[in-house]
């Protein structure tokens, strides 16, 4: 709870700057991370006076007063289960909108449609969740009705980031499919990448020679007149190296609001190549020789067995259309107590 403190004394200059809301989408940020640095702060100190209390109250209490207690006593255990959970957001970006990309893995349909399964689930927790989605890319796949050779978007709400960090890795699914005439069973892959929301707020260099960006005909969904204009934008990003990146964006109708789009998401991506380097180079210093697997299979979705397991944290659930509808909360839960755990190992 020290650096939640420490933090929130950090932001009180920002707060008291009189020209805070100069920059309203910063301001909004700033205010909402203290917002709610004081509540759990506020939270954490009533239950630690309530503790304080429960225990003087049980030193003196008989036999039927300490039952009598009980219900409090649970009562401030459930506030302590979730001041736990408050702990687990200890990154400097939880805070932020989570960029999210899902890719389909060899497989032809079979694949596009288990991407397109992934992009309803996450779009079905997000609902499910109170966040909102801004899909900033979507590209069908013809042969499946609902798959995808590629997606992504922003979903946008309290640590919307936080929450959906543990699900970046490669999910797995097995069923007998419903494209196999033969009815046999197979198994699919695909990826999701979970990257925070970097803004112009962020610091972070880009060279305007090393971008080049192009503008073309949408040729995804999104409404009337999308496909009709060259609003579709391409940012590359070529900084004299092999190390290109791509980024599309194409689902709206103005090509400055796409451009504006495809900037963040490089921000964003950049960023993250960055924070990977960084463990690169930490696991290095520590003598360690083992390769940083971003894409390992995180969970197995088996249809025709009814269960979700999760190969991190062991957790198992028997109701997978529930999971594939969307809820996936205990799973997002076991994932960050799984990660906060293997942070503090390392």
């Amino acid at each position: 709870m020290a650096s939640k403190r420490a933090k929130l004394e950090q932001l009180q200059p920002q707060l008291n700057d009189p020209n805070l809301w100069n920059d309203p989408d910063n301001a909004r940020r700033v205010t909402q991370e203290a917002t709610q640095l004081s509540r759990v702060i506020k939270a954490f100190d009533l239950v630690a006076d309530d503790l304080e209390g429960l225990e003087e109250l049980f030193e003196l209490a008989d036999a039927d007063e300490e039952a009598e207690l009980e219900p409090e006593l649970e009562r401030v255990e459930a506030e302590l289960e979730t001041l736990y959970r408050e702990t687990l957001f200890n990154g400097d970006h939880d805070g932020r909108a989570a960029i999210v990309t899902i890719k389909p893995g060899a497989g032809g349909t079979e694949s596009s449609d288990w991407a397109g399964m992934l992009l309803r689930m996450y779009r079905r927790y997000a609902e499910r969740h109170g966040y909102t989605v801004e899909l900033l890319d979507l590209v069908p796949n013809d042969d499946a009705p609902n798959g995808i050779e590629y997606a992504q978007m922003i979903v946008r709400g309290e640590r919307a980031f936080g929450m959906l960090r543990p699900e970046g890795g490669v999910h797995r699914l097995v069923r007998v499919s419903p494209f196999d005439s033969q009815g046999r069973r197979h198994t699919s892959f695909a990826s999701v990448e979970v990257m925070p929301e970097i803004d112009d707020t962020f610091e972070l260099h880009i060279d305007p020679n090393d971008v080049r960006v192009d503008v073309y005909r949408s040729s995804g969904p999104g409404g009337q007149s999308v496909n009709t204009t060259d609003s579709a934008v391409r940012v590359v990003y070529k900084p004299g190296t092999p190390e290109e990146i791509v980024v599309t964006c194409q689902d709206g109708k103005s090509q400055i609001k796409n451009r504006e789009k495809a900037m963040t998401v490089l921000r964003s991506r950049l960023f993250e190549r960055e924070e990977q380097r960084r463990l690169e180079e930490q696991m290095k210093a520590r003598g360690e020789q083992k390769a940083i697997e971003w894409g390992s299979q995180i969970r197995s979705y088996v249809l025709d067995k009814q269960y979700v397991k999760d190969h991190r944290t062991g957790a198992m659930r028997h109701d997978p259309d529930e999971v594939l509808d969307g809820d996936i909360e205990d799973l997002i839960w076991a994932g960050l107590e799984w990660a906060a755990k293997s942070q503090m190992a390392a």
